[in-house]
């Protein structure tokens, strides 16, 4: 079982144009889409296509449209009754696949919808292989809300407690990183680099980077680290060694949710007990179909690329024929 937070959900609305963005004026759209969003949302949503069960913990109003949204994926959900209504993302893509992102603020979380979350994030654990910690935080909760989870959760359960991943950004992944230990992060090339004080912004080599910065982490502040690097691939730091993947041509549709997928594919090979390199496969694989899909559509296993994922150890180049 793999159980998810998103504590900040939104409702994604993906918006296409025939044309490029042009600020300022009028334009018609191809399409739209809108779905239930939320980085542990999505995750939930990739490993239930795949046949696996999962579990996500969403703070939402009763009365609120995303509600519906969110019921209609029909996942496994343990729902946390708050006051707010969850915040909507706009995603607006041309047919070259150049995104644009407008990401709105969440609700304020009280304390005690807080605590609530947090009792109901500890009771759904019971069991699971993996719980994800996954997104933002909303205003209203600390940036250590996620490190306190963590412990909460492992006082709880004990050795019999979840492994846990965390796909955060900013403060909320340092505190996890600086005071918690856990199992596995996602981060994003950027993301590594602001987590280490770092600005990637002029890096000339992002794997040599990436790669550096990294294991400066891995395994004495993170068990292990998946780094996306959208279409250069991913890298996969562990305590037994370090690999590196390309990512298969494809034809973007959004980029919306990739990230999360490619996490959701790491975990499901996890849980099929599979290699490093092969879980890393796995997470490119499920990246890059998430990409070919507009809006923020869950892929599912036929929808993964037919070539196969080259992936070596990161001392050995990857031929680019």
């Amino acid at each position: 079982m793999i159980v998810t937070l998103t504590a900040n959900p939104s409702a994604d609305r993906a918006v296409v144009l025939s044309d490029a963005l042009a600020p300022g004026e009028v334009q018609r759209a191809l399409s739209s889409r809108e779905d239930a969003g939320g980085k542990g949302v999505n995750v939930a949503r990739v490993v239930s296509a795949a046949g696996a069960p999962a579990r996500a913990v969403v703070p939402v109003n009763a009365h609120d449209p995303y509600r519906m949204l969110l019921e209609d994926t029909g996942i496994a959900l343990e729902i946390v009754e708050v006051a707010g209504r969850a915040r909507a993302n706009l995603t607006i893509t041309d047919l070259s696949g150049e995104t644009t992102k407008l990401n709105l603020p969440g609700a304020e979380l009280s304390s005690v919808e807080a605590e609530a979350l947090v009792t109901g994030v500890v009771a759904a654990a019971e069991g699971a292989t993996w719980l994800v910690l996954a997104g933002s935080l909303p205003p209203g909760v600390p940036a250590t809300f996620y490190a306190d989870l963590v412990r909460a959760v492992r006082a709880r359960w004990g050795a019999a407690a979840p492994r846990i991943a965390v796909d955060a950004s900013g403060t909320a992944l340092a505190a996890v990183v600086e005071t918690a230990r856990p199992d596995l992060i996602k981060p994003n090339h950027e993301e590594l680099a602001e987590l280490v004080g770092e600005d990637a912004a002029s890096d000339t080599d992002v794997l040599a980077e990436a790669a550096r910065r990294a294991r400066a982490l891995v395994p004495g502040r993170v068990a292990s680290a998946l780094v996306t690097l959208g279409a250069d691939g991913a890298l996969l730091f562990t305590a037994d060694g370090d690999w590196r993947g390309r990512a298969p041509k494809i034809q973007v549709a959004s980029t919306v949710g990739a990230g999360d997928s490619s996490l959701a594919g790491y975990l499901l090979a996890d849980l099929e007990g599979a290699t490093a390199p092969d879980r890393l496969a796995r997470s490119i694989a499920y990246g890059a179909a998430a990409a070919t899909l507009p809006g923020t559509q869950a892929p599912t296993p036929d929808d993964l690329p037919t070539a196969p994922i080259v992936v070596t150890d990161f001392a050995t180049p990857i031929a680019t024929s």
